[in-house]
């Protein structure tokens, strides 16, 4: 391949059978993901992992830390900090409930994956230290779902530090995807005195990286990416700062982006939005350019 773009084999076959009517797209699941940013001597570095290969969806490809919402994440007890609700709803583009799930899917899953966590004793304040044994049981029952978000800051005598997070784009899975998702992407910077580490059963490797160098990873075809992370790691390079970024963030544009794909003079043409480097035109024999 030209680049490391993550294209799945079965993709032509199922373009296909969504242009015939005889696919039905699945309903996408609401999802979140972080991309934890941090000051480094030559700039801004992001926290990447890169999935197992056995992974069913996206196997070997880099992403960040994120995943589904989890029913419980909109728990009406969580302890929250920073813009309200309301505030968060009209942001992201959803009712109130969905905008503190989608939200908390963030925090949880940032601490699942990463053991960052985006919380804090009051509202200004962060915790500094995520490891120890009693840390990680609490982290291995949220993946478990042995405990809801909810409980483990009860639990913690934490607040959830939404003003931590800058909402930074929206992507949907194509329709002709068989595992959709409807993911909103944050940006975040690492609290002081925490660390990250690979606590993801779902990775095989963790990496700070500068946004620039991980691009050219992929146009070299050595990193493996879907869409839209190399999208926002492009959008990435223009930031010295982690602040710079969350700076920008309010600004951004969350229009959620969503792959179409027609029939063109005997061809498929599958495309992103304002994304024309991701464009592949399929020929109706299966081959793709």
């Amino acid at each position: 391949m030209a680049n490391g773009q993550w294209y799945p084999p079965e993709w032509p076959d199922r373009i296909r059978a969504l242009a015939a009517g005889t696919l039905t797209p699945v309903t996408p699941k609401r999802a979140a993901t972080v991309m934890l940013l941090k000051d480094t001597g030559g700039g801004v570095a992001v926290h990447m992992l890169r999935r197992r290969a056995s992974m069913a969806f996206a196997g070997g490809a880099y992403a960040y830390p994120g995943g589904g919402v989890d029913p419980r994440d909109d728990d009406h007890h969580v302890r929250w900090a920073g813009p309200t609700r309301a505030w968060w709803a009209d942001r992201l583009g959803v009712d109130e409930t969905a905008a503190q799930a989608i939200v908390c899917a963030a925090v949880r899953e940032t601490y699942e994956e990463a053991g960052v966590l985006l919380a804090g004793p009051a509202p200004d304040a962060v915790v500094r230290d995520t490891t120890g044994d009693d840390w990680e049981a609490d982290r291995a029952a949220l993946v478990a779902r042995e405990l809801s978000f909810a409980e483990f800051l009860d639990r913690r005598g934490l607040v959830l530090r939404s003003d931590l997070l800058g909402a930074w784009t929206r992507w949907i899975t194509p329709e002709f995807e068989s595992r959709r998702y409807d993911t909103w992407f944050f940006v975040a910077a690492l609290p002081e005195g925490q660390r990250t580490r690979n606590a993801s059963t779902e990775a095989d490797r963790t990496v700070w990286i500068a946004p620039r160098e991980a691009a050219a990873g992929y146009d070299k075809g050595e990193l493996l990416m879907m869409p839209p992370t190399i999208a926002t790691l492009r959008q990435l390079t223009t930031y010295g700062a982690a602040a710079q970024a969350l700076e920008a963030a309010p600004g951004r544009d969350l229009t959620p982006v969503l792959a179409t794909a027609r029939l063109v003079d005997g061809e498929i043409v599958l495309s992103w939005p304002g994304h024309d480097e991701f464009t592949k035109h399929i020929a109706t024999g299966g081959a793709s350019a």
